[in-house]
């Protein structure tokens, strides 16, 4: 655990091979020196080696401008050559990469960077803009560095430090897998962003466990629609196509941006979350589109809804999947299923109230079933493990999992647990059982659950009950407060064109009564429009939903 501000450490041995990620992307430029590594939305396309040459250059500009090994860097570019060469070239030196996404919001973005208290700060000239408006990273960032025109602030432009030379090879900083490669804040959707401390391992290990699960091959092309997700392509030898897109409004897409570079490059993954799955499928289905190139479709970020599924699925070959891996900032990928054992299995248990599939376990990873429990736990014991098929906290293991938050304490205490193995486990904050099969079923967040009179109500499991209706677009299981009672209720938001009636709210009841879990629902809200975070645009801000759900039944 390390305090506020402290330095990242990394433990250095010659004597150990080099586990520093940045060697994955020279490796592929030695092996497949001409294999496109990206193209852009204006058609530019940077091979493997280039795009190695371009890694090195910035990581000798960088070092020039006083970035070292264990430095934090905050790292603010929109997605494209700087994105993937500055990454790269950061984790070259050894710096610890800070990523934090813009969407998050003025506030929240302060917050982030105040904590993380980068010692450089690079970004485009709005990024720098906003830090001087707003006071980011104002008394830690000593290096600052402009992609693209520097107006009135100070530091240098990465056009001018590159001027200065430095085109031979940057062989990358010799570290451990232990050693620190980023901090990556979560989404913050149920709570304050936290910074996540990934080591290079995690990053090694992320990559081991996409290529084996997902049967990648080296030359495939790659359309991500989330940065992140894009850093793990050059990694994996694919080709990354850019799309033309608003990185932080997904829900948002152009379904165009998306299909045409699909069909033009012959894409064969395609990753995105569930909203912007959801509409590039209403899309697609309208106007009968197929897509033949794909080789499988990755969808996470929030549940999938399995109307979701069946529409994209029309568009693909019957050998293409759609997976829905689980997991999250601090531990990704976990599990993972297909929508051939949704649509022929899981959906219909889903929609009876048993919870989402979300899958077996992916390589390495190992998932146990904690009763449900709002303290820290340091240290695992066996009488604390949740009977199968008994809904508990889930927590996951494995070599992808991260060990820590950056100067979180306090946050480390609650999500981290010890096992006799000396395996660290983090507590996901989600609630969930075991099925017979291995099957992870996921049931909802552990602190948007509702403790009432005759049972637990768990959303995900409840609104799948309610999901099934086809003039239901999605619901959310919310908290009635009646003095010290708390009664459920559902809210929610129909298909685009569908009214409110009390016809339909009869039709909704009766579903819910028809199911044990959602029984004792007696209250129903409508709901123009969800709130949804701001990076996937796909997970419901309940809290916001039951707040305006009680100011109503008042």
């Amino acid at each position: 655990m390390m305090p506020a501000g402290a330095a990242v450490s990394h433990v250095h041995s010659e004597e150990t091979a080099n586990k520093n990620i940045a060697c994955a992307l020279d490796a592929r430029a030695e092996e497949n020196p001409t294999l496109r590594a990206l193209i852009l939305p204006d058609g530019r396309v940077l091979n493997f080696l280039e795009l190695r040459r371009e890694c090195d250059r910035r990581a000798h500009a960088l070092r020039r401008a006083g970035v070292s090994r264990g430095m934090r860097v905050a790292l603010m570019v929109r997605p494209g050559i700087e994105f993937f060469a500055l990454t790269f070239a950061l984790f070259k030196l050894g710096a610890v990469v800070v990523l934090i996404d813009p969407g998050l919001g003025r506030k929240k973005l302060a917050r982030c960077l105040a904590e993380a208290s980068p010692d450089a700060f690079i970004g485009a000239p709005l990024a720098h803009a906003a830090r001087l408006a707003f006071g980011w990273a104002k008394t830690s960032a000593r290096i600052l560095v402009t992609v693209g025109r520097r107006w009135f602030w100070g530091g240098c432009t990465l056009s001018g430090i590159l001027r200065a030379g430095g085109r031979e090879a940057f062989p990358p900083d010799r570290l451990d897998a232990q050693s620190a490669a980023a901090i990556l804040f979560t989404s913050g959707s149920t709570g304050a962003p936290k910074g996540t401390v990934y080591s290079h391992g995690n990053f090694q290990a992320q990559i081991a466990a996409l290529r084996e699960h997902f049967e990648i091959t080296p030359g495939e092309v790659d359309l991500p629609t989330f940065p992140l997700f894009a850093l793990f392509a050059p990694a994996l030898a694919m080709t990354s196509v850019i799309p033309k897109m608003d990185f932080a409004r997904p829900g948002r897409v152009k379904p165009q941006n998306i299909l045409e570079p699909i069909l033009k490059y012959g894409v064969t993954q395609l990753f995105g979350s569930p909203a912007l799955i959801d509409r590039v499928g209403r899309h697609g289905q309208k106007m009968g589109v197929r897509l033949p190139s794909l080789k499988r479709v990755i969808c996470a970020g929030a549940p999938v809804p399995v109307r979701v599924i069946e529409r994209f699925q029309g568009m693909l070959e019957d050998a293409c999947q759609i997976h829905t891996p689980y997991g999250a900032t601090e531990a990704l990928p976990v599990t993972s299923t297909g929508s051939r054992e949704i649509l022929s299995e899981t959906g219909r248990k889903y929609a009876e109230g048993s919870g989402l599939c979300v899958g077996r376990p992916v390589a390495d990873s190992r998932i146990d079933i904690l009763q449900i429990s709002d303290r820290p736990i340091p240290a695992w014991s066996e009488s604390l493990r949740a009977a199968r098929g008994e809904v508990g906290e889930i927590v996951a293991r494995g070599p992808a999992v991260t060990s820590s938050y950056f100067g979180r304490p306090e946050a480390d205490a609650a999500a981290k647990i010890r096992f006799p193995d000396g395996t660290l486990g983090h507590r996901m904050g989600d609630v969930g059982y075991l099925d017979e099969q291995g099957r992870l079923w996921f049931c909802g967040r552990k602190s948007q659950r509702v403790a009432a009179q005759q049972r637990t109500h768990f959303t995900v499991a409840c609104e799948g009950v309610f999901n099934r209706h086809p003039r239901v677009r999605r619901s959310a299981l919310i908290a009635l407060n009646e003095g010290a009672r708390r009664r459920p209720a559902i809210v929610i938001e129909l298909e685009s064109g569908t009214m409110p009636s009390e016809r339909l709210k009869s039709e909704l009841l009766e579903l819910g009564a028809a199911r044990e879990c959602t029984r004792d629902i007696l209250r129903i809200f409508f709901h123009p429009s969800f709130p949804v975070d701001i990076r996937h645009n796909a997970k419901i801000s309940r809290e916001t939903l039951a707040a305006w759900a009680n100011a109503r039944a008042r």
